[in-house]
């Protein structure tokens, strides 16, 4: 199946888009309720399973890492249909992830972007300590090489925290320059950053 060139816009009769902002509150606040333990009960059940077979309005992208501690429906306490998800080690972007992004914000009508790194990353790691490694995780690695050579050249204490930070920056700058995504109203492209031992997503725009 082929993608047309031009991707159709939202039918006629979608809701509103949720704005940038409002989306990243729905988000900051389904992030409180799971660092306090207090997830909300949705409907994943036969009604809500029939209601998205029409279709999807997801109000936010999370372009986040595969490590399995980091789903964003949990940490950000979402139901099904709300957040349009893309995963991948080290959360770096190709062509095939904007490709991604851009039929969200341009077919779905989402108006909010996230790309989410985490503490810890065992791709950042693995790149900051170099050595030989197969070619597609070479691949992942390369994305991420120039967050490092960024960090060594600060000479930061925690050289793999700051080449995660760096490396979200990065991500951020790619999705913004993208000449579809740069082009829509509305949408806003922001990082962010999950801590494990406390369940914060802290944003970092």
């Amino acid at each position: 199946m082929s993608i047309p060139a031009t991707l159709p816009m939202p039918a006629a009769n979608a809701p509103p888009a949720v704005s940038a902002d409002t989306a990243r509150q729905i988000l900051s606040e389904g992030n409180n309720r799971f660092i306090q333990g207090k997830l909300s009960t949705y409907d994943v059940g036969t009604n809500r399973r029939a209601e998205l077979a029409h279709g999807q309005h997801p109000y936010a992208v999370v372009v986040t890492c595969s490590d399995s501690r980091v789903p964003p429906e949990l940490i950000f306490d979402q139901a099904l249909g709300n957040i349009f998800v893309i995963r991948v080690a080290g959360n770096v972007l190709d062509a095939v992830a904007l490709g991604s992004i851009e039929y969200a914000v341009e077919h779905l009508n989402t108006k909010l972007i996230v790309v989410m790194g985490h503490e810890k990353c065992g791709a950042v790691k693995a790149t900051v300590d170099g050595g030989h490694v197969p070619p597609n995780i070479g691949a992942i690695a390369a994305k991420i090489q120039p967050a490092v050579d960024i960090a060594k050249a600060a000479n930061p204490d925690n050289i793999y925290e700051a080449a995660t930070d760096a490396n979200i920056v990065n991500m951020v700058n790619l999705v913004k320059v993208d000449q579809i995504i740069n082009q829509i109203d509305g949408v806003k492209v922001v990082g962010a950053k999950y801590h494990f031992h406390s369940g914060e997503v802290m944003f970092t725009d």
